[in-house]
């Protein structure tokens, strides 16, 4: 019999298959962008050839390519070029730095935007930045730093960009937080709900459609940069189907996607939900597509009713009486469809909601084994999870408590964050659970920094949330990465592990996750990744097989300084030391008692409302 010949053969690794049978290996041969055989190398240099590209890893640790179980891929490709990342910059004086730089090439009439994937309780400072040191930095050039889903710091350009004055009204769900004379001082208030800071991000400029395709090449490669090769898109406020999918459906028919996606649908009208996805069900259906871009199902919002949006910096939000019966003609019309659905969800008490909701749909309308899944789950119980399992659902979570663990505990207490999510008991229940960033709004969309956090239990300011109960393995977190992901776009056996037959989608790591200290796997990024056998990244040793990348445009971009996630040495400003706000001690913002407690603010009593 003739022996198949690889495209291209992986010799002197250190493979974490994630293969029960076979969990180690040295060399994998790879044809037609999949795993022709994984073992040792004397069983793969058969399958050498004359043509075939060999690839010396150095010893190098292998693992199967990281999957974002909830990633806005999708929306975050068209903004990142846009946008300055404070993910896992050390201080804030830094920060402010870059900043202040960004703002000096920041062309009018555009933005400088810093938006999500950073906390204040990773700076050296432990507090966030004050709206005069904002506006110290950049006095003309407008500028938005949003917060999680709870506030944004808007300098005084930004707010006469915004059009924001004394005589503009409160928007339904905000607050404009004001002086004593009625004027807006720059903080955006999400109270109740975060639309304020949607809607306020929304009226900034947006790049050409040749720089959103630029821009989205670029945010594909700092995913592969850090092992990622899949991702389901969650959709998102403001990305309309089919017209913000022009670009990805461009690169898709061109085949310059690097990471693989399928995507949901998400509801953008209020009160008009059932006609969306009455329309979208009869314009496409789930699985159309390929393996590398195909529709997935619809969600994560399903109808606005049911958005529980968390902000633990405030009570959890009491959802309308309208829930059940907008949800339900929503629901019932997906299972009809037979459109696989995916439905935020942060809160227990939601979550019976919506539950009672699918379990009288399942009785009119079986649901028979069509795939659904909650996002986020934070503190489900373990009656809801019980009933998740009888539904045949699975969990999608996300590190979102390792960037606000801190006010969950002083809002719910240790006891109760010691198990938000819990991650293990999913898992003992036998639930498809996968994991993801929901980046890039709230998470970094950084892999390992997720990873982190489910193998220490800390959040990326270092306390301490789960005991060993709630942490999980190394490898076992691994898994949710990859495999476990998988399950939530019906991929099972397609890829999430290194073994025979599945797609060669890989990374080749700068470290040995299983053996560095836990600190350090924040740090972590893959030297070589691969996705369908085809090189998407490489750098250092492997550098001169990094496929071509078209220059960052516009010219002005941040990320053609400061790339993506902070990496030390990459065009680092010198630090900036901005001015420190002084506030009325009779402030009785919710947040800056919290800030203070946790020493958010340092040693002082200085807060954001010093325009008071």
């Amino acid at each position: 019999m003739k022996t198949v010949h690889a495209d291209c053969v992986l010799i002197n690794g250190r493979i974490a298959t994630l293969d029960p049978l076979a969990p180690e290996a040295s060399a994998a041969a790879i044809k037609a962008g999949r795993l022709l055989a994984v073992g040792e190398r004397e069983a793969i240099e058969p399958f050498r050839g004359a043509a075939t590209r060999v690839i010396d890893l150095k010893g190098r640790t292998v693992v199967p390519g990281l999957n974002d179980s909830h990633l806005h891929l999708i929306r975050g490709g068209l903004n990142f070029n846009m946008e300055l990342r404070w993910d896992g910059v050390p201080s804030l004086s830094l920060a402010l730095g870059m900043l202040k730089e960004q703002a000096r090439r920041t062309p009018a009439p555009q933005w400088v935007r810093v938006v999500g994937g950073w906390t204040e309780f990773q700076f050296a400072e432990r507090r966030m930045p004050t709206l005069e040191e904002i506006n110290e930095v950049s006095p003309d050039t407008p500028v938005f730093v949003l917060h999680l889903y709870d506030r944004a710091l808007v300098n005084g350009a930004g707010l006469r960009a915004l059009g924001y004055t004394r005589e503009t009204p409160d928007p339904p769900g905000g607050q404009l937080d004001r002086d004593r004379h009625g004027n807006p001082t720059g903080l955006l208030i999400a109270k109740p709900n975060a639309m304020i800071l949607y809607a306020s991000l929304a009226k900034g400029p947006k790049l050409g459609l040749d720089d959103q395709v630029n821009s989205t090449r670029h945010f594909m490669r700092e995913l592969n940069r850090l092992g990622i090769t899949s991702a389901i898109d969650a959709g998102g406020g403001f990305q309309n189907y089919p017209d913000d999918y022009e670009v990805i459906e461009r690169l898709a028919g061109r085949d310059e996607l690097t990471v693989r996606i399928a995507y949901n649908l998400f509801t953008q009208h209020p009160n008009g939900e059932l006609q969306d996805f009455a329309g979208w069900t009869g314009q496409v259906t789930p699985g159309q597509g390929s393996d590398t871009y195909r529709l997935n199902g619809a969600g994560e919002m399903l109808v606005f009713s049911a958005a529980d949006f968390e902000d633990f910096l405030q009570p959890r939000p009491d959802l309308p009486p309208s829930l059940e019966g907008e949800l339900r003609k929503v629901v019932a019309l997906l299972v009809e469809k037979r459109w696989p659905f995916r439905l935020h969800a942060t809160y227990e008490e939601s979550i019976v909601r919506f539950l009672n909701v699918f379990e009288q749909v399942d009785r009119d309308i079986p649901f028979d084994g069509l795939r659904w899944f909650f996002d986020h789950a934070e503190t489900i119980t373990e009656r809801s999870l019980e009933r998740v399992r009888a539904l045949g659902g699975g969990i999608a979570v996300q590190d979102r408590m390792a960037f606000q663990g801190e006010y969950f505990v002083d809002r719910y207490g240790a006891e109760a964050a010691a198990h938000s999510p819990p991650i293990s008991r999913m898992l003992n229940l036998g639930i498809p659970v996968g994991a993801g960033t929901d980046a890039t709004r709230v998470a970094s969309f950084n892999p390992w920094v997720s990873l982190y956090w489910m193998v220490s239990g800390k959040t990326v300011g270092g306390l301490p949330l789960y005991d060993e109960k709630n942490r999980l393995s190394r490898t076992a977190a691994l898994r949710l990465y990859t495999e476990g992901s998988a399950w939530f776009s019906g991929d099972e056996g397609k890829k999430g592990r290194l073994a025979e037959g599945e797609f060669a989608d890989l990374a080749v790591l700068s470290a040995d996750y299983f053996q560095v200290p836990e600190e350090e796997i924040k740090g972590i990024e893959s030297v070589l990744t691969m996705m369908n056998g085809k090189v998407v990244h490489a750098s250092g040793e492997f550098g001169n097989l990094a496929p071509p990348l078209p220059p960052v445009s516009p010219d002005w971009a941040p990320t053609g300084v400061y790339g993506g996630a902070y990496r030390a040495g990459l065009a680092t400003p010198p630090p900036t030391a901005g001015a420190s706000a002084v506030a009325r001690e009779s402030c009785r913002d919710p947040f800056h008692r919290h800030a203070r407690r946790f020493g958010v603010f340092g040693g002082g009593s200085g807060c954001m409302c010093f325009a008071f």
